[in-house]
């Protein structure tokens, strides 16, 4: 690993398009404090490192590392990607490693702006080693804009590793403009560690969705919660895949629940092994369309058929 020098960022390095994008996927409207690192159209443009957390330049491959000290409590981090040029297929590797007993907030995500005919793609791997007794809150939001023909197009996968008695909460959302998105969340989990994932999905036109979680219970005490909420309309497609594998004494719970409108399709695949006689598994899947009698109660209320399957969406993926 390299240190590299990355000047600070300021409003004025963004034009109005990638402002915008930055707003949507991570709430800043300004400098943020703590640690950060934003990159902009596959190169970096800015960030900020504390005594307690560090950023480095990979030398082998585009991406980062994440180097969180032992102890860091109260900190955040923030690695917003913004895309705003057609025809960009950017790829990056961000490692993470917490270190022991730290409790920290890390905020991610991505935004594509394309106005162009050329599809834009972002690929984000990332991969978190989480020591003994560490917490982590990761927060993950991808957004899609624009009025081009050109494809908007993203496809994450998280790598997360948590060592004894770690945790991590995991929040993924991705509410509209994506037209392609294959979602990968691969979980190792050691001696009581906990791994919570809450998924939000929303896709429209002829979208495609698919997310694919595999979590690995190894250690005994450990746990995990797999929640995915999703909204499929028109005519797009979604897939929702879930793997737990319990190898020790354990608990783990998959839960997928899906409004399906228009002509859409919705799959649940669910699969649980388990491999000792000590581990506790449940899988649940409801896939359904709005119930009539909520329609129509908000309609009582003045709104339109329209506004009251829009009303239920909203409260059900808040």
């Amino acid at each position: 690993m390299q240190k590299n020098h990355v000047r600070k960022w300021r409003q004025g390095n963004m034009d109005q398009i990638q402002k915008n994008l930055l707003a949507e996927i991570a709430g800043l409207h300004e400098v943020p404090a703590g640690a950060y690192n934003f990159r902009v159209n596959g190169a970096a443009a800015g960030r900020n490192t504390t005594s307690n957390i560090d950023i480095v330049t990979k030398t082998d491959k585009p991406g980062i590392d994440i180097i969180i000290k032992p102890g860091t409590k109260n900190e955040s981090v923030h690695i917003p990607v913004v895309l705003s040029q057609t025809g960009l297929d950017d790829l990056v590797y961000n490692d993470f490693y917490v270190g022991e007993g730290s409790d920290v907030l890390i905020v991610a995500g991505c935004g594509i702006h394309n106005g162009g005919d050329k599809k834009s793609s972002h690929d984000g791997i990332h991969t978190f080693h989480i020591g003994k007794n560490a917490r982590v809150r990761y927060v993950e939001k991808h957004y899609g804009e624009g009025d081009g023909n050109g494809l908007r197009i993203m496809n994450p996968t998280t790598v997360v590793d948590i060592d004894e008695n770690g945790y991590m909460e995991m929040e993924t959302t991705q509410i509209k403009g994506i037209d392609s998105t294959d979602r990968i969340t691969k979980g190792r989990l050691g001696d009581g560690a906990v791994f919570i994932v809450k998924e939000k999905i929303m896709t429209h036109g002829k979208q495609y969705a698919k997310t694919s979680f595999e979590v690995e219970l190894n250690g005994k005490g450990s746990s995990t919660n797999v929640i995915s909420r999703s909204v499929a309309k028109n005519d797009s497609t979604q897939v929702f895949y879930a793997k737990i594998d319990g190898n020790n004494e354990c608990a783990g719970h998959s839960e997928c629940d899906a409004i399906i409108m228009d002509n859409a399709s919705v799959k649940a695949i669910p699969e649980i092994t388990a491999n000792s006689v000590e581990a506790s598994l449940i899988h649940e899947a409801a896939i359904g369309k709005i119930a009539g009698e909520q329609l129509i109660k908000l309609m009582t209320l003045g709104l339109t058929e329209a506004e009251a399957e829009e009303q239920i969406v909203n409260g059900f993926l808040k």
